[in-house]
């Protein structure tokens, strides 16, 4: 099993995630993350999912999502090179370690600090899956109180 990052461009209507969703809900398959959102265009949505699978598993999903009525484009970027980025908002504990400590850890990996309160501060951190997971890694022995991730969002690299 392996993850697969597939991002897709689909009309911009009421329904076309239900349906795309339904399709990987109705086969048992499972969605890891997913986001979407307007392209340039208004008309036209960009969706990455991020789910696991063998490749004839994730073959299988990407000619079933091309039947789709609202589906224009399916890439399974994942065999080519990608640019992949998550968003995270964390809040971590600063009870049992000073604020300072706190921010020079956020500071090791480009978090900036969003909220300030009695005893904990928040985060705000974006970047590939392993970064996001070493900076988890990192504050979490000081006690992470709330996580809030957005999902992957993907790109093929210019000229792929």
């Amino acid at each position: 099993m392996k993850r697969h990052t597939i991002t897709l461009l689909v009309e911009n209507r009421f329904g076309a995630l239900s349906r795309i969703s339904g399709l990987f809900s109705a086969r048992g398959y499972n969605i890891e993350s997913l986001t979407v959102a307007p392209t340039t265009d208004p008309t036209v949505s960009r969706m990455t999912i991020v789910t696991t699978g063998d490749d004839k598993v994730i073959e299988q999903i990407g000619k079933q999502l091309n039947k789709l009525i609202d589906v224009i484009k399916v890439w399974n970027v994942s065999d080519y090179d990608y640019i992949a980025r998550e968003l995270i908002l964390v809040r971590v504990s600063t009870t049992e370690h000073s604020p300072d400590e706190v921010i020079r850890a956020g500071n090791a990996f480009g978090a900036k600090v969003v909220d300030v309160a009695e005893k904990s501060l928040a985060f705000e951190m974006m970047g590939d899956e392993h970064e996001v997971e070493n900076f988890l890694n990192l504050i979490k022995p000081f006690g992470i109180k709330e996580l809030v991730r957005s999902g992957t969002l993907a790109m093929l690299k210019e000229g792929k």
